[in-house]
């Protein structure tokens, strides 16, 4: 018997400024809107991720893809990772400096590769070879971010500002999906932290940690200070409760309520079973979601 299919996305948990509400909350519902046109065709909780994910990425509201978060050196370093529930296969790629839609890639790397995960000019070279064209790191770049930058360095000498602060934009955006097959699927992309090091690596590609998709479990996608995240695998952590028997709406809440006791962290996650429930939950000011079924749609930037 067919499922109803669910997706959710989130377009990142911050401080978001009352100006770029708008833009964050209309970011989501484009996402969202071409996701729920993948799975109202039939399509595959993979496709729909990847679709809603793309949109995000090519929104400049948002950290990932163009118009990211600049590294300290003032270049866009990104981050992504795809899981497909029904297989846990993956394909994830880091620190890429010259790829548009790095979700497209790691598609390919999910698709196309027997690894998982590529780095640098490795997973540059991969998707040059599988399609993916690669451009310009000036391409990534836009004016507010370069003058965001310079902003945070001048401040640095004067005030030495707290880098995961809940005020600095994490906006990493992710989605979640079920599709009629009953499979979930997972994605998430991010430019990383604002002025980090070259290099540096979050927690929004690595399995587990940011992103994780298993039918037998959840599919979760985080956003928000990266190092708490990775040093509790929340997106696994979150999963295997859901395993045990809780509900998703509960193990968010539980999730975000453990990063802030266990860590001193700040962010967000949403989560979905094959069940069609699902959770979001954040602990900052606000986090841009949206979420559509069968019978109900809906969007937010506090929950």
């Amino acid at each position: 018997m067919p499922n109803d299919p669910v997706l959710v996305v989130h377009g990142g948990a911050w401080a978001i400024p009352d100006e770029m509400v708008n833009a964050h909350l209309n970011g989501v519902r484009n996402a969202l809107a071409a996701g729920w046109t993948v799975l109202n065709r039939g399509g595959s909780a993979l496709d729909a991720v990847e679709e809603a994910v793309v949109i995000m990425e090519d929104d400049d509201t948002f950290d990932a893809g163009r118009g990211s978060f600049l590294n300290r050196e003032g270049r866009v370093q990104l981050d992504a990772l795809i899981m497909d529930g029904a297989t846990l296969r993956a394909g994830g790629l880091g620190c890429v400096e010259h790829i548009r839609n790095p979700i497209r890639a790691a598609r390919k790397i999910l698709s196309e590769s027997p690894h998982v995960y590529f780095v640098c000019e490795g997973a540059e070279r991969f998707a040059a070879e599988h399609g993916i064209p690669l451009c310009k790191n000036e391409d990534l770049i836009i004016p507010r971010e370069v003058e965001r930058l310079r902003e945070f360095q001048a401040r640095l000498s004067d005030e030495n500002p707290d880098l995961f602060a809940p005020t600095i934009s994490h906006d990493t955006v992710g989605s979640v999906a079920l599709d009629g097959a009953g499979n979930i699927a997972a994605a998430t992309s991010t430019g990383g932290t604002l002025n980090k090091a070259p290099g540096r690596l979050g927690d929004s590609s690595l399995i587990g940690c940011g992103c994780y998709a298993d039918n037998e479990s959840a599919a979760a996608s985080t956003t928000g200070w990266g190092e708490p995240i990775m040093k509790l695998v929340l997106a696994k952590w979150s999963a295997d409760r859901v395993a045990a028997g809780n509900a998703p709406e509960w193990v968010a809440l539980e999730a975000i309520s453990h990063l802030e006791n266990r860590v001193n962290g700040h962010g967000g996650i949403i989560l979905l079973d094959a069940q069609a429930r699902f959770g979001i939950a954040h602990n900052t000011p606000r986090m841009a979601w949206a979420f559509k079924t069968a019978t109900q749609e809906s969007s937010g930037i506090e929950r």
